[in-house]
């Protein structure tokens, strides 16, 4: 995919339920009570016979590096399995203790942990917990009060839409993806993950060589929903003219087919969708990832401009069909539009994010689409930055020079995703979206783990040498974007991470390649770009340096299984 010019550490982990779904845990708000400890115990999801629960313990002592969480339960609960904690019950009594990698709480900071149980008759929340024997205060309660009593974030078939899909909801875990994860060695610790269904042509509504459809896919969240609430993540992805400013992921649309586009690729989708069988299933749609940042970077005026892209943005068929897609999917009650808007080494720049924001309102308010279509955006689709550069921020200065000054910030205002996410956020809001705009983070290879990560910040010799020694992406250039060397996996999937972010959520799928390294004849319309190429030497929109692409690398979206091995190895959180 194309990426223009440069481009939480400690996370709930991803749930899984009986029914094979995955569950991401939303983290309760900070508390400011001056106890030593707060405890938000919160019940995510609850069935006749069980639930799921996340713990968030927020230390408002000194400073540990190890922690026993105690409580009892005065109904008859039973915790099956827990993750980001040891946790054993004997009787009513339960104790959660830290992993290796999460037992350092500093003052004021917070871990995380949850479970599922079984339970019948009331599910009461335990009225006292024990953090290292210390009383600490509780705060918490159902966020999902069940399919029979819908509230706030559970609507039920027909009824509003939910402030944030996420919250309270299982995410459909693709079976097709699961399987080939499952298959390598070592996969079976991420294989349960949800990941996105990429609709990348018309084909893939029906299924491409025997592989799952729209309905089959469906059909299987609805297996996995069970009782509770859960979320499909679909990426529209074929607008005519497809990918502009890049070579491995152009569609089979000409840049006229727009008609095409509507009744052969939207329509059929937005059909299936509807379907009442459908209507308790929440739908998040990402919708065509770069088409519209290539409308405001590539289409005119900059070295980086593109004649693919220039034509575009002239025939207007982009923001025709973004339009079209926004007004035919957000008419349906159980969907939610999260429109691309590429990464911070994209649009973070003035010069970027303004027209950036300007293009967005247009599209949500031309061609029959308004703004109550859009859910909120997504953000590094795809793509490598991550979520937070813990070592450095853009505000820091050496020797009297600001980051912004070095040749990795290149003078951009954000060094990382989730302050870009919230800076747009702001800027969107601003400009009439709504105010509960939601954000979403790729997060599935962000991560930057493994033994070349740096563990604080660079030496203050020269502003070059501090942001280089201090972050995390370890690309050449920020506006590498093909199979990058070094790369793993980031944040597990997770619902509100932080305020203003709906999710963190594995949009590409983990061990699916960018794009092909060499030419390989298709028939499936992906050219050669020589940003897959380990021995380019770059161009204009990553300022003529190597691609730091891995080679021998497939076809896009074929499974690379150097790629994933690599995304494994180098995860951060780590794989256990």
């Amino acid at each position: 995919m194309s990426r223009t010019r440069m481009s939480l550490l400690t996370a709930l982990a991803l749930l899984t339920g009986t029914s094979g779904a995955a569950i991401i845990a939303a983290p309760a708000g900070a508390s400011t009570a001056a106890a030593p400890c707060t405890v938000d115990y919160k019940v995510q999801n609850q069935w006749d016979t069980g639930f799921t629960a996340a713990v968030t313990i927020t230390n408002n002592g000194a400073a540990k590096s190890s922690w026993s969480l105690k409580w009892s339960y005065t109904g008859n609960q039973k915790i099956s399995n827990g993750w980001n904690a040891k946790v054993s019950q004997s009787g009513s009594a339960v104790t959660a203790a830290n992993e290796s990698y999460n037992g350092t709480i500093p003052s004021g900071g917070s871990a995380s942990f949850g479970f599922q149980a079984s339970y019948s008759g009331t599910n009461a929340i335990p009225a006292t917990f024990t953090l290292d024997g210390v009383t600490c205060n509780v705060d918490g309660g159902p966020t999902d009060p069940g399919p029979t009593d819908p509230g706030p974030t559970d609507p039920g078939p027909g009824g509003p839409k939910a402030a944030n899909p996420y919250v309270g909801a299982k995410v459909y875990v693709n079976p097709e993806w699961s399987a080939k994860a499952a298959a390598e060695p070592g996969g079976s610790r991420i294989s349960n993950q949800p990941t996105a269904v990429w609709l990348d042509r018309i084909a893939a509504i029906n299924g491409v060589n025997g592989g799952m459809g729209l309905r089959a896919h469906l059909d299987e969240a609805l297996k996995q929903k069970g009782s509770g609430e859960l979320v499909v993540q679909l990426v529209i992805y074929d607008l005519p003219g497809r990918d502009c400013a890049a070579l491995a992921s152009n569609g089979e649309l000409g840049p006229n087919d727009l008609d095409k586009y509507k009744s052969q690729y939207i329509d059929p989708i937005t059909s299936i969708l509807s379907e009442s069988k459908y209507a308790g299933l929440r739908i998040a749609t990402v919708i065509e990832p770069d088409s519209l940042p290539n409308l405001v970077t590539n289409a005119g005026g900059t070295n980086t401009t593109t004649d693919a892209c220039v034509t575009m943005k002239s025939n207007g068929n982009y923001e025709k069909g973004v339009s079209y897609a926004l007004d035919k999917l957000g008419a349906l009650a159980n969907v939610y539009n999260y429109i691309d808007a590429g990464h911070h080494g994209w649009l973070g720049w003035d010069s970027n994010l303004g027209p950036s924001v300007q293009e967005f309102a247009k599209v949500a308010t031309s061609n029959g689409a308004s703004m109550s279509d859009v859910a909120g955006f997504i953000v590094n689709t795809a793509n490598y930055s991550p979520a937070k550069e813990p070592h450095f921020k853009v505000t820091d200065t050496v020797n009297g020079q600001t980051v912004r000054q070095s040749k990795w910030v290149d003078w951009n205002q954000y060094v990382d995703e989730q302050s870009f996410a919230l800076g747009l956020r702001d800027k969107l809001v601003a400009a009439g979206f709504d105010s509960g705009l939601g954000m979403l983070i790729d997060t599935s290879r962000n991560g930057w783990g493994g033994s070349a990560r740096p563990t604080g910040p660079g030496p203050l010799t020269s502003v070059d040498a501090y942001v280089d020694g201090s972050r995390i992406d370890r690309r050449i250039h920020a506006g590498n974007w093909c199979n990058q060397s070094g790369a793993g996996l980031g944040e597990r999937p997770t619902a509100a991470p932080a305020t203003g972010i709906d999710a963190y959520v594995w949009v590409k799928p983990p061990g699916e390649s960018d794009g092909n390294s060499a030419a390989i004849p298709n028939d499936e319309g992906k050219g050669f770009d020589r940003m897959c190429d380990p021995t380019y030497g770059g161009n204009a929109r990553n300022g003529n340096n190597p691609t730091g692409a891995l080679p021998n690398a497939p076809l896009a979206g074929h499974w690379f299984s150097a790629q994933f091995q690599q995304l494994m190895q180098n995860a951060y959180p780590p794989l256990p």
